[in-house]
């Protein structure tokens, strides 16, 4: 497949790239710093551009066959980044008739698992009440994504991990899975190419954990 990865310096991007590229994949990789980004190889176009102008991003998306996004705050301070970057991206794909489009947004974005305890609502809160700016902007985002012409899937995980890939952990279209806390990055770069071509996955959000 041909495949366009926006937030490629980012953890879960950088692997996306990386896994995307084992597979055998074509990959354009969306960056603003390509120093910032350690990969080669002869599938791989490392594309710079300003990733608030549509109009940049056109011919970076143009003729794929899916576009994966991980771009998101890193920090409280970035609170809002998601949805402005992620509107350019839109923009873009619908421009050039891109349908399949792959977001990462934020467990507490979604649905709370049925049968979820005490001990999970209450970390949940207390993590909701703490990253409150950077969630309200995964939501906005979300919902642009979810008003958008593309085949979307929003994938939702909980803390994030820097642990190798294992390619076992639950997903659950829709909600999420119950007691699920942590998960690789490695690991949500893995389901996200794995739900490139899953129409179950498609205008759904997909709570992805251990």
């Amino acid at each position: 497949m041909k495949l366009t990865v926006f937030g490629a310096t980012g953890g879960i991007g950088k692997e996306i790239v990386r896994q995307a590229l084992d597979a055998g994949h074509e990959v354009t990789a969306v960056v603003r710093d390509p120093a910032r980004l350690p990969l080669a190889g002869d599938r791989l176009e490392v594309f710079r551009a300003d990733l608030t102008d549509p109009g940049a991003l056109r011919s970076a998306v143009a003729g794929r066959d899916a576009v994966l996004s991980g771009l998101g705050a890193r920090n409280r301070g970035d609170a809002g980044i998601a949805t402005r970057l992620t509107r350019a991206v839109l923009a873009a794909l619908e421009a050039e008739e891109v349908r399949r489009l792959l977001v990462v947004s934020a467990a507490p974005v979604g649905p709370e698992p049925e049968g979820d305890g005490l001990l999970d609502r209450t970390v949940r809160g207390v993590v909701s009440a703490v990253l409150k700016d950077i969630y309200a902007d995964l939501r906005e985002m979300e919902a642009d994504v979810a008003r958008s012409a593309t085949g979307w899937t929003v994938v939702r995980p909980p803390r994030l991990q820097d642990k190798p890939v294992t390619g076992t952990y639950r997903t659950v279209v829709g909600g999420f899975p119950l007691k699920g806390r942590f998960i690789g990055r490695a690991d949500v770069a893995h389901a996200m190419l794995g739900m490139i071509g899953d129409p179950a996955t498609v205008k759904q959000g997909v709570g992805v954990a251990y």
